[in-house]
């Protein structure tokens, strides 16, 4: 008796094992810092033309800057 729900069981043991790896999962990418430099999608030069867009320095310092990065 009682044997029925044991496959019940130990299906449910694993669908919570399974959401406890995926919630970690999840943890670990949503809460560490992620690196712009690690995608290699956007130069230095990107960078600093986004930047000056933006605002965050003058035509000076972006000139200056672009005459470091060339």
């Amino acid at each position: 008796m009682g044997f029925g729900f044991m496959g019940f069981g130990m299906l449910f043991m694993a669908v919570f094992w399974i959401g406890i790896i995926l919630l970690a999962v999840w943890a670990v990418r949503e809460f560490l810092p992620r690196s712009q430099a690690t995608n290699g999608s956007a130069s230095a030069l990107d960078i600093a033309k986004a930047r000056y867009a933006r605002g965050e320095i003058s035509k000076a310092e972006f000139e200056e800057l672009k005459k470091g990065l060339v």
